[in-house]
């Protein structure tokens, strides 16, 4: 039994899938094969359903699959102290991102990053944080930005900032010619927001949970952009809110329909999470300290209230 055959198999447990499995462990599919078949010789028992399509996991198989997450997780994090101690930042490092940072934060960062750590290899990946968290726990991410606080015990947050919450109003909406927002100024029938998934959208419903909503509403839209959201209250469908970086990229003439809040501000914490089990724990320090020095000169920092999405999205 080697820690090869155990990766192998754990990338035959993700994919279920001979090829795909083997293009991720960069060996041929006869290779992988054969290795997984000594391996079940080995302990005489069969860890998968070849009959199935995709490939089944056995009772026993899923058992030892999750043993092998531990064993060879616990062989990585050999490497990650021998890389520490070396002070070697460096190798691959998957890291996802949820959609409304995404866009915003990566140009403030990553190419600053990459130029200071060459040896690193960042493979990142947009999932909504529902998939991040899935993610992590079965180790496929090696750290996530998400919004937080999600307050689950395999998971460490590290604050990296507070973005507030901005008011988009334009001209026709009744609250344009108001200098401050207050969150009791909004109707959530009345706000643009973005669909489903999204855990912006859960601390903007937070945010107006206390507002009574309009009888008889005769519109309501929900949208996977941020763009789609301002082109619609430009037509004069209601009004929306946006993260402040994404205010940074606004035209002039949208920037004259941006109202702030009066302090304390609502906001949302973005935090670089990762596994307990602290793996490639050099690169994740890395990241957060690059991450907090760019985004330093780009928001205007305030007294703020932080509101929290819900853990499931």
């Amino acid at each position: 039994m080697t820690i090869t055959q155990l990766t192998y198999v754990l990338a035959l447990a993700e994919h279920r899938n001979f090829t795909l499995a083997a293009e991720k462990c960069f060996v041929t599919q006869p290779t992988l094969s054969m290795q997984i078949q000594k391996l079940e010789e080995e302990l005489n028992v069969s860890l998968f359903d070849r009959s199935k399509k995709p490939i089944g996991i056995t009772e026993v198989g899923q058992k030892v699959v999750a043993q092998a997450k531990s064993i060879v997780s616990e062989a990585n994090r050999m490497k990650d102290i021998v890389d520490q101690e070396k002070g070697y930042i460096g190798g691959e490092y998957v890291l996802g991102i949820i959609p409304t940072v995404m866009p915003t934060l990566l140009p403030l960062f990553l190419a600053h990053f990459m130029r200071k750590y060459p040896q690193v290899q960042l493979v990142i990946k947009e999932q909504t944080t529902t998939s991040l968290v899935e993610n992590l726990k079965e180790g496929n991410l090696d750290g996530a930005i998400a919004a937080t606080p999600l307050e689950l015990d395999f998971i460490e947050e590290r604050p990296l900032y507070y973005e507030p919450f901005v008011g988009y109003v334009p001209e026709s909406h009744r609250l344009h010619s108001n200098k401050m927002l207050l969150p009791q100024d909004l109707q959530l029938d009345d706000v643009l927001l973005l669909q489903d998934g999204h855990c912006f959208r859960e601390g903007v419903i937070n945010l107006c949970r206390h507002q009574s909503a309009k009888e008889n509403a005769s519109f309501q839209l929900e949208s996977g952009s941020f763009e789609t959201l301002i082109n619609l209250a430009n037509e004069g469908l209601g009004m929306t809110l946006l993260p402040y970086l994404h205010t940074l990229e606004l035209k002039e003439e949208e920037k004259a329909n941006l109202i702030h809040f009066e302090a304390p501000a609502p906001a949302r914490e973005i935090s670089l999470i990762y596994h307990t089990n602290e793996l490639k724990i050099q690169i994740t320090n890395a990241l957060k300290d690059a991450i907090q020095a760019a985004v330093k000169s780009a928001i205007i920092f305030q007294e703020v209230e932080i509101i929290s999405p819900k853990a499931k999205n």
